[in-house]
């Protein structure tokens, strides 16, 4: 079931014109890197769409930003079409355009792939892949009016491998592949993609990582490199988005990772064998 949570839905079309402001849709926008996003850009002056499954959490994300007529929150799961097609009418209805799309929302797993139940890698993989394509699907009429953008959050993960993380790299790597064949397609429209491969972040995505049976994980985490803060991420993405940029990497030592694991894999391997023995129990 979705809903809209918007505080007023009267159209902003009948005291806004709509050619002055740039509206925003975040994924997973009530914590972690989507909700430093909606602040940075909420700052810049866009217009927000809000969406996130946790209708409590979205609902005080509002409050605190306060301006109902450049605010608007929808609670939805994006693993469900009905969920999406809803979305996409409350966007039409109250701002009437689409500039910025960002695909946030996903899930992660600390679990060996083969002791992991299936289930779990159903949820991650259509919540990181799925959802983003069907959303950016129904979304891209509006796009193509405004011309607007896409941003994608995907991972080093899906360029390398992870111990513990199959279907997190699955999802990412898929991610990747389906929206570099779209830039393709679209950058003739004059619609643009940046794809972000953040490492590792300070947000609540590993908090909720699954276990292998689906509960949540139990053990800590294992990464490489330092933690970045959410906001410092959020700050970087919209300096990429700004100089049109198509990929942001923004650490050296993911950087320095990719590149190891194609040039030599076996050199990589066995580091990261070493930095995540703890995923490999």
């Amino acid at each position: 079931m979705l809903l809209s949570t918007a505080a007023n839905s009267t159209n902003i079309n009948a005291n806004v014109n709509t050619h002055s402001i740039n509206v925003t849709l975040i994924t997973g926008a009530a914590s972690g890197l989507g909700w430093a996003m909606a602040r940075h850009w909420y700052a810049a002056g866009h217009h927000l769409v809000l969406v996130d499954i946790d209708e409590q959490a979205l609902n005080a994300r509002a409050t605190e930003l306060g301006d109902i007529d450049r605010v608007i929150t929808v609670v939805t799961d994006i693993t469900q079409r009905n969920d999406i097609v809803v979305l996409v009418e409350q966007v039409q209805s109250h701002f009437g355009r689409l500039d910025l799309l960002v695909n946030n929302a996903g899930i992660t797993h600390r679990s060996p792939a083969y002791q992991t139940d299936p289930e779990v890698f159903r949820k991650v993989m259509a919540v990181g892949w799925q959802g983003a394509v069907e959303l950016t699907m129904a979304a891209l009429p509006m796009l193509r009016e405004s011309k607007g953008q896409i941003i994608c959050i995907g991972s080093m993960a899906g360029w390398m491998p992870v111990p513990g993380r199959a279907a997190y790299c699955a999802a990412k790597g898929a991610l990747t592949q389906f929206f570099e064949v779209l830039r393709l397609e679209l950058e003739p429209e004059d619609i643009h993609i940046l794809m972000v491969y953040p490492s590792f972040l300070d947000t609540p995505i590993e908090n909720h990582a699954l276990g292998r049976d689906g509960s949540i994980a139990k053990h800590p985490r294992s990464m490489i490199g330092s933690m970045r803060s959410a906001e410092w991420m959020a700050e970087r993405i919209n300096q990429g988005l700004q100089r049109r940029e198509r990929w942001l990497l923004p650490e050296p030592v993911s950087r320095f990772g990719s590149i190891l694991w194609r040039v030599a894999p076996t050199i990589y391997l066995r580091q990261v064998r070493k930095r995540f023995k703890g995923e490999l129990r």
